[in-house]
């Protein structure tokens, strides 16, 4: 299984949090992959981005996208030119809409002679549980099921995986092919505290559970030691 390094949500107002930051992850094995989400990227924009591939590090630029297909088509190739790792957009937004995205993304990338980033689909966001997306998002039945139903949609378009719990990684392996990435956020060392994420698991329970990677803010960006805290992180879930 493809197994990548831990992705770290960069997810501060401005550049000079987000340079500090940096400096904590610079010279580390593995090299964590930044997350810069869309706070961060609407205040600092793409030089953000340049800042971060300068400083050598693979960039997982999370801008959810979710909009019309012509819409979102013309941003992912704007975004495919600047040499990120990993991009994102909704599932929700349909077939037609992923295709988009997909093919700008690949149109852009290839213009500026840049590698294709992965392209993720966020199923349901970690926030989200059971009731929350039965009563107030109307969709019927458990969140495991409208999880796999974006998983197929997405690899049938031809993304290269999506955005989901850790907790609904194996209920997606049951519908997809053994090379579809399960990028799990709401990752939580034992003992930290939840904040707003409601699915959750520790990194070792997501190595265990078979996720391509993880995501983690807070516990390591809000630690006395970011850099510690990364390195804990990251031998838990590589060694489960």
């Amino acid at each position: 299984m493809q197994r990548f390094a831990p992705m770290v949500a960069i997810d501060v107002a401005t550049q000079a949090e987000a340079l500090a930051l940096f400096d904590q992850f610079t010279g580390l094995t593995p090299a964590p992959i930044v997350k810069l989400g869309m706070e961060l990227y609407y205040a600092a924009g793409p030089t953000i981005v340049k800042e971060a591939r300068r400083r050598g590090f693979a960039v997982f630029l999370d801008l959810k996208l979710y909009d019309i297909p012509n819409t979102v088509g013309r941003a992912m190739h704007a975004l495919g030119k600047l040499g990120v790792s990993f991009v994102t957009v909704h599932a929700a937004g349909g077939s037609e809409m992923l295709q988009a995205a997909l093919t700008g993304l690949q149109t852009g990338a290839k213009e500026a002679g840049q590698p294709q980033p992965y392209l993720l689909a966020i199923t349901e966001l970690t926030s989200i549980d059971q009731r929350i997306m039965n009563e107030e998002q109307g969709i019927p039945g458990p969140v495991a099921a409208t999880v796999q139903r974006y998983a197929r949609m997405a690899e049938q378009v031809g993304l290269a995986g999506v955005v989901c719990s850790a907790q609904e990684v194996q209920a997606i392996r049951e519908v997809t092919g053994e090379h579809f990435l399960c990028v799990t956020p709401g990752i939580r060392p034992v003992g930290a505290a939840k904040g707003d994420q409601k699915r959750v698991v520790t990194p070792s329970q997501a190595h265990q559970l078979g996720a391509n990677a993880i995501v983690c803010g807070r516990p390591i960006t809000q630690a006395p030691v970011p850099r510690a805290a990364y390195q804990q992180i990251a031998v838990e879930f590589m060694e489960g």
